[in-house]
């Protein structure tokens, strides 16, 4: 065949997606599958390289159609030696050399990046992030971390762990993430909401507060997607939840702003799923507490791309991989 081609694998804790682009963002074709991460790291493995087998033979791509393959995965890994490193999604994937693995595979390019900065990239090429030179994209779901595009590029620091905000401890104590109480990722992920909802719906249910929250069975543990659902249907409870959950996710990107004055902080996950219901109280705590100035130059968005994120995220890394051929 003639056109190039770039492949994205986009993997997570519950699923990995696989998908093939000729001209990014247009997906030719794509696979899904369950992860299973305490099957260990082999058969998702086998998975990825079978799937990509069968659509470019399927195309009638050859090694020298394929530009690049880009990996996308939560941290912690080395994108420099191509690593992932057991992140917290993916527990039983300890020191894989995924891009040493694929490389021998498929003979191509192949690079490997974490979902924040796969995030950010796509969201600057593609998405809310188009057209700034100073941008922060923020995932929102499971755990909570940073991609910064500093001058139209991407920010890894020294040794790639650049953009790691989840680890920074809003409170001296609190909920636990990223193995620190108190920690924005404890605050401000999905899974910290789950921590702390817990225990305002407890509180509530005792007191006999009506809610859907507390209309539950109190042995099913509540997960911040229970809490969107009920405030979009207007739960007075949730929505209190919600609204410090937002006053917190201020307090994170009043850091951010103070430190790198970007023009545009896109967040993915939650914020999608809530739009100003979550980012209107971050707002407002932004604006009390970081530079007036520095505050006056930045959007606070949502992400644009939706649920497509991770694919073209992935493909992103790829086009990136190709360009380092």
């Amino acid at each position: 065949m003639s056109e190039r081609l770039w492949a994205g694998v986009d993997i997570g804790g519950t699923k990995t997606a696989v998908l093939v682009s000729a001209d990014p963002p247009h997906v030719i074709k794509r696979v899904e599958f369950a992860t299973f991460p305490a099957h260990g790291p082999e058969p998702a493995i086998g998975q990825i390289k079978s799937s990509l087998r069968a659509m470019f033979a399927e195309m009638g791509a050859d090694g020298e159609a394929i530009a690049g393959i880009g990996v996308s995965c939560g941290s912690p890994l080395d994108a420099k030696r191509g690593i992932i490193q057991a992140p917290p999604n993916l527990p039983t994937w300890i020191d894989i050399p995924i891009v040493e693995i694929l490389g021998a595979e498929f003979g191509c390019p192949v690079y490997l990046e974490n979902d924040a900065n796969a995030g950010a990239l796509a969201e600057h090429r593609f998405g809310a992030g188009k057209g700034t030179r100073n941008m922060v994209f923020l995932t929102m779901g499971t755990g909570f971390g940073a991609g910064i595009i500093l001058d139209g590029r991407i920010y890894q620091g020294t040794n790639g762990n650049a953009g790691e905000i989840g680890h920074v401890r809003l409170t001296p104590d609190g909920p636990i993430g990223y193995h620190k109480a108190g920690s924005a990722e404890g605050w401000v992920s999905g899974g910290g909401v789950a921590q702390w909802a817990a225990a305002i719906v407890e509180e509530a249910r005792k007191a006999g507060a009506a809610s859907i929250l507390t209309d539950r069975p109190a042995e099913r543990p509540v997960s911040a997607r229970d809490v969107g659902l009920a405030a979009e249907n207007g739960d007075r409870l949730a929505c209190r939840i919600v609204e410090k959950l937002g006053e917190k996710l201020g307090d994170a990107l009043a850091i951010l702003v103070d430190l790198l004055n970007p023009e545009r902080i896109v967040i993915g996950g939650l914020a999608m799923r809530l739009g100003n219901r979550l980012l209107e109280p971050a707002r407002r705590r932004l604006a009390q507490e970081a530079l007036p100035h520095a505050v006056a130059v930045c959007e606070i968005v949502p992400a644009a791309l939706g649920e497509s994120i991770g694919d073209l995220a992935a493909l992103c890394i790829a086009m990136d991989a190709g360009a380092r051929a």
